[in-house]
């Protein structure tokens, strides 16, 4: 029903023009303001950078003959500050090779040629202005997903890794060099990717090299390219990593196995950016953002004269250090979820999930090969596995790189359970126990436990079936049911885990549902819970 009130028109997109010639400021304003645009005008370079700082614009027109800073001089500017704002080149000079140019080196959107036609302009307007509309969206996306525990390749809802997520979009947009450091096999390369995917550049190319693995006599080559002839084998020209990586992002892996001789011509490299071939007697002039990661110390690195101080500064502008997996247990399921979907589709199997032993066990192990160790574990148990879930017997973890699993401890009469236990094993526990008390009279257990002589019977033969030694522990006295005991083990785990189903179901040792059920069952309630 018509109220009579206005709704609320939506917000005009705004361009900001950059000409120095006032007549043709005022014409293209004048016929973008009819078109429902909002405009603001520049008189050069300067002046439109100043101006951004108030009027964000949404696209950028500019004239690229101006005095103090021109429109070649304006798009450089703003490609170092990687500004997302699209920009439309206006030319003169009548040249397709210069203004194709302009698109390709300086990342403009577009460019016209002058005098400028309203009926060319405002089509162009309205693909910059869809193309950063995407952008935008793109990031917010990107965002979402993050909070969601994935970020492009990259896998954790732990706030170590929800903190690395939010170091990555920071400096994404920026041309900042970037440090990454962390153990082997945590992901240094997926975080170094996903920073260029995020970046402006990811259009251009990613390169990775890793220094580690390139021979002594090699690796200047490798890094800075050569002309033919300029050592023995050296039979054609050869563009080095910085060449190819030109436009884009160069990942120097391991750092710090590079020669000390190597890192002094590396910082020259990074400070103006121009590399000379092996052979050549001229500098090329490249752009590329440099990613450097380590697995080792940096400052424990300079102090044993392996990596240089003033290249360790000139790399270290923006930091990200990645926990091991040890250290975040709780992205272990999450993790492995992805592979499992990923290597379905590469080894056509079907596997569906983790048995929620088989998830107990990838938790409580130490992974001193972090997240590649687990990928290996997992393509193992999914090529075993083909279909269905995977079992325990699909895996093969070393035990000695387990962390003991939370056990019973009996005190006479007393028992006492850890949060953290397995159900099956406090279960176990307290029929022991309660056996032990009533000298083996399996009838007089039953009783006091509740349940009838075939279910204490059942229990035992699937106790027997789990264990390897056929030992047990248990509770506390006769008084007590089998289902007081489940009913307090539950809610002492719920309450560890924060209220959490799905996080106490995989510290229980049982599907989510299987909790569920059980816990409607027991009567256990949401207000048992926080009592509790």
């Amino acid at each position: 029903m018509d109220n009579g009130a206005e709704m609320p028109s939506p917000p005009k997109h705004r361009i900001l023009i950059v000409d120095d010639d006032d007549a043709q400021c005022q014409l293209l304003s004048d016929s973008l303001s009819a078109e429902g645009y909002e405009t603001g005008t520049a008189n050069d370079g300067l002046d439109a950078l100043q101006k951004m700082e108030t009027f964000d614009p949404d696209v950028i027109l500019t004239d690229l003959n101006m005095p103090r800073m021109d429109g070649f001089a304006l798009m450089t500017e703003l490609r170092r500050r990687d500004s997302p704002t699209p920009v439309i080149a206006l030319t003169g000079f009548g040249s397709v090779e210069k203004a194709v140019a302009i698109v390709h080196d300086l990342k403009a959107f577009w460019f016209l040629e002058k005098p400028v036609k309203m009926g060319a302009l405002v089509p162009l307007v309205e693909r910059a202005l869809s193309q950063h509309h995407l952008l935008r969206e793109n990031e917010q996306l990107n965002r979402e997903l993050s909070m969601q525990g994935l970020l492009g390749n990259l896998v954790g809802k732990s706030s170590g890794m929800q903190g690395v997520f939010s170091l990555i979009r920071q400096v994404a947009p920026s041309s900042a060099a970037v440090l990454i450091t962390g153990e082997s096999g945590t992901g240094k390369e997926m975080v170094a990717r996903e920073i260029h995917r995020l970046s402006r550049r990811a259009a251009g190319p990613f390169v990775a090299v890793n220094c580690a693995a390139l021979p002594e006599t090699l690796i200047e080559s490798e890094l800075f390219g050569h002309e033919k002839g300029a050592f023995t084998g050296a039979v054609e020209r050869r563009a080095g990593c910085f060449e190819q990586s030109h436009g884009g992002t160069l990942l120097l892996d391991e750092i710090g196995e590079m020669l000390l001789q190597t890192q002094s011509k590396l910082l020259r490299v990074l400070e103006d950016l121009r590399v000379r071939r092996l052979g050549a007697k001229t500098e090329i002039q490249v752009d590329t953002r440099v990613i450097a990661a380590t697995n080792k110390a940096p400052e424990a690195a300079i102090q044993q004269g392996q990596l240089r101080e003033d290249l360790y500064y000139r790399l270290n502008v923006f930091r990200i250090d990645l926990p091991p997996l040890r250290e975040r247990r709780e992205d272990v399921a999450a993790i492995a979820e992805v592979m499992i979907h990923n290597l379905n589709r590469r080894h056509g199997t079907r596997v569906t999930d983790l048995m929620p032993t088989v998830l107990q066990r990838l938790e409580d192990h130490s992974w001193p090969g972090n997240v590649r160790e687990l990928r290996n574990v997992i393509e193992r148990a999914v090529i075993l596995a083909h279909e269905g879930p995977i079992r325990t017997d699909h895996l093969r973890l070393d035990r000695s790189q387990s962390i003991p699993l939370p056990v019973p401890r009996q005190v006479g009469d007393t028992l006492t359970l850890e949060p953290g236990l397995p159900l099956s094993k406090a279960v176990e526990a307290y029929i022991q126990l309660t056996l032990t008390h009533l000298k083996n009279n399996r009838r007089e257990a039953a009783a006091a436990l509740g349940i009838s002589l075939r279910a204490l019977q059942t229990r035992l033969d699937e106790i027997h079936a789990r264990s390897e030694d056929g030992s047990t522990e248990a509770a506390e006295n006769e008084d007590v049911t089998l289902e007081d005991v489940e009913v307090e083990h539950i809610l002492r785990v719920l309450k560890e885990s924060g209220g959490m189903v799905s996080k106490a179901a995989i510290r229980l040792g049982m599907p989510r549902t299987t909790l569920n059920a059980k816990m409607r069952k027991l009567g256990i309630s949401r207000q048992d819970i926080e009592a509790g």
